[in-house]
């Protein structure tokens, strides 16, 4: 494995260096649920359980940490409500909106794409 030296303080972000934290933030918006939960609260406001069925398949556990690991990057706003039971919301920071655009854009050519990609796997939609 190659020793890669940290990058320097102050450099400019490089997603390939791989040491760069760029590459971190990369890899939670290009994740499976990370992708995907950018989409079901983009523009809207969702509380923890709606947000699972949305996705459909996601465990409570994988989208917990999703969640807390976009709200680390400042791309989800977490709003605890102080009642009984207890209910969380979920929404997207400005930050989170555009990178929801830029993930939403790259789902919509995929969707539109389906029919030549699959087919290219010998497959139809």
């Amino acid at each position: 494995m190659k020793d890669y030296p940290a990058p320097p303080p102050g450099a400019q972000p490089n997603v390939l260096h791989p040491l760069c934290p760029s590459r971190q933030v990369l890899g939670m918006l290009t994740s499976r649920w990370g992708a995907l939960i950018l989409v079901a609260l983009a523009g809207r406001t969702l509380r923890f359980s709606q947000l699972r069925r949305e996705l459909g398949d996601v465990s409570e556990r994988m989208l917990a940490q999703t969640l807390q690991g976009l709200e680390t990057h400042g791309m989800v706003r977490r709003v605890a409500h102080d009642v009984v039971p207890p209910h969380v919301d979920y929404s997207l920071t400005e930050i989170g909106e555009e990178a929801a655009a830029l993930v939403r854009g790259l789902a919509r050519w995929v969707e539109g794409r389906m029919p030549e990609i699959m087919a290219g796997r010998g497959a139809e939609c």
